[in-house]
């Protein structure tokens, strides 16, 4: 199988059985690698009603088929189970290093069974698997572990977890390579609730073309593309996804106060234009990567770190009220340290300081931790991250995201919960966007930017530019962006090289990876086939239409000042119109016609009891 390379690792953690087995090569040529190929193996082995954080839940960590192939930006793993925080499919992707070093040990996918009776991890160098004893380093924080783990294995790469998947934070991430995280949906949680601490991983294999030459050319072709483009060859090498902070807020988009507001004079503060001044120490791209939009940075105190990216800069700064980039940056290399998901810890934060400034969180409450919960109190910010991290005190609760603290305080108080599926919303207000407002209600896995980034068209005007505020044609225009972009993700590519390239660019990759025909319409295909299983697992999970929504303050409430000045949200409107386009019925069940064209008749049956 050219570009995969044909074997399942499957670990089982309860009775230490270790075994491989063949991959299963028509549903990997269906459902692409990484994404769908993971979602596709865990539907079918794991119970969509499984309770997230139990042993019976399974971990499957899956590369794509040009994740270690010589193309640009071919170095991402996905991470599929369900999410302990919102009880959907979780499927979060990280770039970095690690993916390439686990597939070139000789594995398309690894497969996580059960629960070990103490902290392990796993060590794999190519076809040597161990179990091994991790208690000294549970505990450890995710430098420290890399560094640790390194020193006992020398040119291993390291997958982990640190205190927050350990304590089963809901917000907890895998963390690679020190500061690269598959961050959303509390996949960390999932690996803490399996004690395994850590996957190292040391190959010397490598991926297998039909013809170098071809694959030469077109990777040539693809990353010329990219590096003539104004942002994939400009704007994000420059200043990283920084970029976005001025661009967005310059929209009357980006929200303040836990999304009160959505426009701030003080933006720059914390701008890519700001970190490149002050901070920068260089680029920090992943593997094969012509964009390099990953930021090292220096602490205040000297410490050089992984930096930011724009949410992060958002969910710390505007979200919070706050524009100290030292305390951003700081906060930031806390979550990578502790293993937060830096949207979600930041939300949370910003959650908390409106239920405090509306009176739900009591000062008495917080008293023992000492820290303020006001708007804009940088000191207090930096500590409540570190005290999430920990689980201490309050922090215990704020980790546990931003609806269940809501919850906590009345029916009433989870309004102040800016989430979709109970996971936060990212850095866009979809007031402003409208496009990118459907993206957010229908997302499989909760609130999410990147499976559908409505941003390119609504503001930075690729592949065109589409008005904002407009709602003829975006469900479509959604929908297509849904399916390429997982397909994107199955390949093991990165989504912002849709910054330059389209369909047929994905087509041709795949094709001169694997030897295979795809075209641009059966790739997207491809990718409404796995968008729609996703959906299948949610709604045998529970989740159904009444899910699709947005938090009451976007469909009710207008945007106070700025250029969005005036808008709310009109879902009410797109969403009877997506699921159309998508072939769903009223209730946004997937129709018998559309199983049908997509190859998935097997569901149909299944389905018939939420018609």
């Amino acid at each position: 199988m050219y570009g995969y390379v044909g074997k399942v690792l499957r670990i089982n953690l309860t009775d230490g059985k270790i075994s491989t087995e063949a991959l299963k090569e028509d549903i990997a040529k269906k459902f692409i690698g990484a994404r769908g190929l993971g979602v596709k193996y865990f539907m079918d082995e794991v119970d969509p009603k499984v309770d997230p954080l139990s042993p019976e839940n399974k971990l499957v960590i899956a590369t794509g088929p040009v994740t270690a192939a010589p193309m640009p930006t071919s170095g991402r793993y996905m991470v599929v189970t369900k999410s302990p925080l919102t009880g959907t499919i979780a499927i979060s992707n990280s770039g970095g290093k690690w993916g390439v070093k686990f597939k070139n040990c000789g594995y398309d996918m690894a497969i996580i069974e059960g629960k070990a009776d103490k902290p392990v991890y796993l060590y794999i160098e190519d076809d040597k698997i161990e179990i091994k004893d991790a208690t000294p380093y549970w505990g450890m924080v995710s430098s420290e572990t890399d560094a640790k783990l390194k020193e006992a294995h020398p040119g291993s790469n390291v997958l982990c977890i640190a205190p927050a998947g350990e304590k089963l934070s809901p917000i907890a991430a895998i963390m690679n390579d020190v500061d690269r995280a598959a961050g959303r949906g509390g996949v960390g949680a999932v690996q803490g609730s399996k004690n395994l601490k850590a996957i190292v991983v040391k190959g010397s294999g490598s991926v297998e073309l039909p013809d170098k030459e071809k694959a030469s050319a077109v990777n040539k072709e693809k990353v010329n593309i990219l590096k003539n483009d104004p942002v994939a060859g400009d704007g994000l090498p420059t200043y990283g996804t920084a970029i976005l902070v001025n661009i967005i807020n310059e929209n009357g988009v980006h929200p303040v106060k836990n999304f009160q507001e959505s426009y701030t004079p003080k933006a720059d503060d914390i701008s890519g234009e700001a970190m490149t001044a002050n901070c920068l120490v260089r680029k920090n791209p992943c593997h094969r990567c012509p964009i390099a939009c990953g930021r090292w940075v220096k602490l205040k105190d000297g410490t050089e770190c992984g930096g930011p990216e724009y949410e992060t800069l958002w969910s710390f700064g505007s979200d919070c009220g706050i524009y100290d980039l030292d305390a951003v940056n700081e906060a930031n290399m806390l979550c990578n340290e502790y293993g937060l998901d830096t949207i979600s810890a930041g939300a949370t934060l910003a959650a908390a300081m409106e239920l405090y400034e509306k009176g739900y969180i009591k000062d008495e409450e917080i008293a023992a931790d000492g820290l303020s919960l006001k708007w804009g109190d940088v000191d207090a910010m930096v500590k409540w991250t570190e005290k999430m991290g920990k689980r201490e005190g309050f922090g215990d609760k704020l980790a546990l995201g931003s609806y269940r603290l809501c919850e906590s305080y009345g029916e009433d108080a989870i309004q102040y919960s800016m989430t979709v599926k109970k996971q936060e919303l990212p850095a866009y207000d979809p007031r402003g966007v409208q496009g990118h407002g459907i993206t957010y209600a229908v997302n499989n896995r909760g609130g999410c930017h990147i499976k559908g980034y409505m941003i390119s068209p609504e503001i930075l005007g690729v592949p065109e530019k589409l008005d904002r505020f407009e709602l003829e044609g975006k469900p479509a225009y959604a929908k297509v962006f849904h399916d390429l972009t997982a397909v994107i993700d199955s390949m093991g590519m990165c989504i912002f090289t849709t910054f330059g390239l389209g369909a047929p660019d994905y087509a041709d990759i795949y094709n001169a990876v694997c030897g295979d025909t795809y075209t641009a319409e059966s790739i997207l295909e491809a990718g409404d086939r796995i968008w729609t299983l996703e959906k299948i697992f949610n709604l045998r999970a529970g989740i159904d239409k009444s899910q699709d929504t947005l938090p009451k303050r976007l469909l009710e409430d207008p945007i106070p000042g700025g250029p969005s000045e005036g808008h709310v949200h009109k879902l009410d409107v797109l969403l009877p119109e997506y699921y159309a386009v998508r072939g769903w019925d009223e209730n946004s069940i997937p129709t018998e016609a559309t199983l049908k064209k997509l190859g998935l008749e097997e569901y149909n049956e299944i389905l018939e009891q939420f018609r």
